[in-house]
């Protein structure tokens, strides 16, 4: 194989899985790790990959990049109302749910305010906000901490309200997934946080549209496996998709609509 046709299958792994390791590429290419680092070497000088230790990614994404929440808001919308629509009908009357900070489970908090008799456990100033004020029998649980730039509380104050919560389902955003890092936050204490979260549920759900796959933040809170349900969008590409299920044990898929498109929305599982 010549190393132009070489290196443009590489470019086709990374955009397709957002990553790859060098020991896979070696194992998949049948060549020498050299060989391998020299190919990241051209790619990475044209500009298509970003190395890293032990194999490449997108370029262009650091991992400690901690986008405001105003800024996340207005980003894909169809694909978070789509996914907020679908991860709804995993939430049955009277259960106890947690919701993460982010913008598609703020987006998911609107579409809960229809069930009734549910408690909601977050660390989100935003998402206890959508339901203040609001009709319908429900309590909000809104945590203490140390507020980020992308409005999730953290720290001690906030890991340490969790230590005794039991909850029937998690929803968590995420600032990345990763075939290799996992569910990933550029904020180590949100991170922690997220941790805090996963614990305190018999189900866990990460609720994330494609734009997320192939980005790496500084700190996992979750593998792959680590996660019961993941929501997404049908804008994730075959290959992620196909990662995503061989690792998490129920992967949804939800299909993006204009806006102002109605989702139907499937019966009420038990959770």
């Amino acid at each position: 194989m010549l190393a132009s046709q070489r290196q443009a299958l590489i470019r086709d792994m990374v955009r397709a899985h957002g990553s790859v390791r060098v020991t896979d590429l070696v194992r998949e290419l049948d060549v020498s790790a050299m060989t391998i680092r020299r190919d990241l070497d051209h790619l990475a000088q044209e500009g298509t990959v970003q190395k890293v230790h032990g194999g490449a990614t997108l370029p262009g994404r650091s991992t400690t990049d901690e986008p405001g929440f105003e800024s996340k808001l207005v980003r894909d919308l169809a694909e978070k109302e789509a996914i907020a629509a679908l991860a709804a009908t995993l939430v049955r009357p009277g259960s106890a749910i947690g919701l993460s900070a982010g913008t598609t489970t703020w987006t998911l908090a609107h579409r809960l305010l229809g069930v009734d008799g549910i408690t909601v456990v977050t660390n989100s100033v935003r998402v206890a906000e959508v339901f203040d004020g609001q009709p319908g029998e429900r309590t909000v649980v809104l945590t203490g901490g140390v507020r980020t730039p992308s409005d999730a509380l953290v720290g001690p104050v906030a890991v340490g309200s969790l230590r005794h919560i039991n909850l029937d389902v998690v929803f968590l955003g995420t600032h990345g997934m990763d075939a290799h890092r996992g569910f990933t936050s550029p904020n180590l204490l949100e991170a922690d946080m997220n941790r805090s979260l996963v614990a305190s549920a018999q189900r866990v759900a990460v609720v994330a549209d494609h734009s997320k796959w192939g980005l790496v933040g500084m700190g996992t809170f979750a593998a792959l496996e680590d996660v019961d349900v993941l929501v997404t969008d049908d804008g994730l590409p075959a290959a992620a998709l196909e990662s995503l299920e061989a690792a998490v044990d129920e992967v949804l898929v939800a299909t993006t609509l204009p806006l102002g498109g109605q989702v139907a929305a499937a019966p009420r599982p038990a959770v």
